[in-house]
């Protein structure tokens, strides 16, 4: 079958490891589904996987892809949850030790088919195109959780978005703006922050600039560029929420005089289980809030979708089609 996989890494050269090609179809074991892709979005994470980073040498190839929408061996119209977990697990997905996104142990959705167990699979309601649907296992499932889970976030709280422009900063800018959140977002790019004001953002602002109020929570996915600004920006008791580092990890200073000073939260976040991705495909389905698309390719152009990524070319989601 058609296929989009990693053949090799290289920290300095991702893509030189990104192969498009033939490769066999998969055989799904008891329990699981067969599902044929329709559309697959991209991931900051399939780029990752090209370094070396989160995948095993022993793994390759694999296909890469962690995202999809598509058509189960019945007929259903169906969006797959990438997080393959153990069976025996009965707690929240998220804090199974054992789990995993597809593309990390098991071949990912940049192919004509992908495999995952049934219970992976969440109803595509008729209102979402497939490309719109890919769009939301990892990047929207992620600021899902982050607002509304994590976050706690209700209606009229104010929320600060660091880094517009990203999948998982457009989904939360989006789905805080439909949930009757005051949204505050910033970018180093004035275009980027012109279209965060298009998409729902109450206002927009320059990487670390003054606000103009103290906000309840920040989504942070941006981590050492902006970590000082989040915390300084927040009122006495409100919350950080953090599900990635894309600045890096390391900071200087973490601001711990102002968390205890303050009392604010730091709260970690990591993808979603499949429970919520159907509870966010709802509240797409009711409110019809639509996931930014950047491009939609046909997947025999993915390396084109991957060099944009590499280059920060990007607003919303990049989405493969076959």
């Amino acid at each position: 079958m058609f296929a989009v996989y990693a053949e090799s890494f290289s920290s300095d050269d991702p893509l030189s490891g990104l192969v498009v090609g033939d490769r066999p179809a998969p055989e799904a074991p008891d329990g699981w589904a067969t599902v044929t892709v329709k559309a697959a979005s991209l991931n900051h994470h399939d780029l990752w996987s090209l370094r070396g980073v989160g995948l095993r040498q022993e793994a390759l190839p694999m296909i890469l892809g962690c995202d999809a929408a598509g058509v189960d061996e019945d007929g259903n119209e169906v969006v797959v949850h990438g997080v393959i977990g153990d069976p025996r697990w009965t707690g929240d997905e998220a804090d199974d030790p054992g789990r995993s996104l597809l593309s990390e142990r098991h071949q990912g959705t940049f192919a004509d088919l992908v495999v995952v167990p049934r219970r992976n699979l969440v109803p595509k309601p008729a209102s979402l195109s497939f490309e719109e649907a890919a769009c939301l296992p990892t990047a929207w499932l992620t600021a899902y959780r982050m607002l509304f889970v994590q976050g706690a976030c209700q209606p009229g709280e104010t929320v600060l978005v660091q880094g517009a422009g990203g999948g998982v900063a457009t989904a939360l800018i989006t789905l805080g703006r439909a949930a009757g959140l005051t949204v505050l977002a910033t970018s180093r790019d004035e275009s980027k922050r012109q279209r965060a004001l298009e998409l729902g953002a109450h206002e927009v602002f320059e990487s670390g600039a003054r606000l103009p109020v103290k906000v309840d929570a920040v989504m942070e996915t941006v981590g050492k560029a902006t970590w000082t600004h989040s915390i300084r920006s927040l009122r006495p008791g409100g919350r950080i929420v953090i599900s990635g580092t894309t600045s890096g990890p390391d900071v200087s200073d973490a601001g711990l005089t102002h968390v205890f000073f303050k009392q604010l939260s730091v709260i970690g976040s990591t993808m979603g289980t499949r429970a919520e991705l159907d509870r966010l495909v709802r509240f797409l389905d009711a409110t019809g809030t639509r996931p930014l698309v950047d491009r939609t390719l046909p997947m025999d152009q993915a390396r084109d979708g991957f060099a944009a990524m590499a280059g920060g070319d990007v607003f919303g989601k990049i989405v493969f089609t076959r």
